[in-house]
């Protein structure tokens, strides 16, 4: 169950790769120009031969855009034998319950008054969902969310319960953005991408900005993924301030679509995808999510099944925290072996567990499954 290293190439945050693109004009005058556009009066992307990277400046703009919605959460010790210091970085703390909130308000908050006026669709499995009608909430927008049919019950009812319509499509990723846009293109809405989108990765990079704030000295930062935003966002926010930290990728072994496209070179899409982590399965990685990724992470790694679930158990026995499946990968990553333990007395593992919507239900039957007696 390992990932794919490749060696950080020192130097790359040279000026020239830096470009200014002026916001005088309209959006799509920016995108035609630039590629991919970043919002507000700063919008400097970092530009390689191939692609645009989203700048550190954009996420410090996104952190204080979002403040006020989405929360600064704690780095919470914990006790994990053998891996010494280890912090995580509770965003099963956010409001909606998940990471998500701070790139879905950082781009809900930039729509035009027309756009505004006609409302938002987003597909999700349930924590973007989530935060897509948490953030319309608050800026007083309508809003749609295409689910998967067997989404939990905790965040479908998060979802309505934030005043979203909630609709319904399959059980891929593939499917439910398939529906999403025939809906935006019926209804006239705008589309929220769950992860593929600059606004987007510039939001999820604000845990990387607290991460070092609150902890400069870490070492390393593990991080679960799903489309990439999350993994792609941290990682550029850590990187352009630390080069020499780690950030590692965790994603199921059931739905390794980063580690594969990694591998590949290119964006993958997978037949099948299966896990407890259903926050973790999109079929493909984003374009731009896959290029951060690249660019900035130092690897991606699998974890099973079996392990996500210890982790789960073990951060509520232990650490006292609620924490979903998808949450508990960056937890699963370090007492399956699966990531070796930093050595020195020196270092510091920041495990970034991305949300916290699991239901009492499935907790329960993770609990009496761990608490049956053996019998011999």
């Amino acid at each position: 169950m390992g990932g794919i290293r490749r060696p950080t190439t020192p130097g790359v945050y040279r000026p020239h790769h830096v470009l200014t693109v002026c916001d005088e004009r309209s959006r799509g005058e920016r995108s035609r120009a630039a590629s991919h556009y970043l919002p507000g009066s700063a919008a400097i992307l970092l530009r390689s031969t191939m692609s645009v990277f989203v700048s550190l400046q954009a996420i410090e703009e996104a952190a204080d855009r979002i403040g006020g919605v989405a929360r600064k959460t704690p780095l919470v010790p914990l006790v994990l034998e053998g891996h010494g210091r280890v912090l995580a970085k509770c965003e099963n703390l956010q409001p909606g319950g998940a990471f998500k909130i701070r790139g879905a308000h950082n781009f809900i908050t930039q729509l035009s008054d027309a756009e505004r006026c006609q409302g938002v669709v987003t597909y999700s499995s349930g924590n973007h969902g989530q935060a897509v009608a948490l953030s319309a909430g608050v800026v007083g927008v309508k809003a749609v969310v295409v689910m998967p049919t067997n989404a939990p019950g905790i965040k479908v009812d998060g979802a309505r319960a934030l005043g979203a319509e909630v609709l319904f499509e399959g059980v891929t990723s593939a499917s439910r953005k398939a529906r999403a846009e025939l809906v935006a293109a019926e209804r006239g809405l705008r589309m929220v991408p769950p992860f593929d989108d600059p606004w987007i990765i510039s939001g999820q990079g604000t845990v990387g900005l607290e991460i070092l704030r609150e902890c400069p000295e870490v070492s390393r930062v593990l991080v679960p993924v799903g489309g990439g935003g999350l993994l792609a966002g941290t990682a550029t926010a850590i990187k352009l301030q630390r080069p020499d930290a780690e950030v590692i990728g965790v994603e199921p072994v059931g739905a390794a679509k980063m580690r594969d496209s990694l591998a590949a070179g290119r964006p993958v899409t997978l037949d099948h995808v299966a896990s407890i982590a259903d926050g973790l399965i999109p079929v493909r990685p984003g374009d731009l999510t896959f290029e951060h990724v690249r660019r900035f992470a130092d690897d991606v790694v699998t974890v099973d099944d079996d392990a996500i679930k210890t982790a789960v158990l073990q951060l509520f026995r232990r650490g006292k925290l609620v924490v979903e499946p998808s949450g508990a990968a960056s937890v699963a990553a370090l007492i399956s072996g699966t990531v070796e333990p930093v050595v020195g007395n020196d270092t510091t593992t920041v495990v970034v567990l991305s949300g916290g919507n699991i239901g009492l239900d499935l907790l329960a039957r993770l609990a009496g499954r761990a608490d049956r007696p053996v019998v011999g």
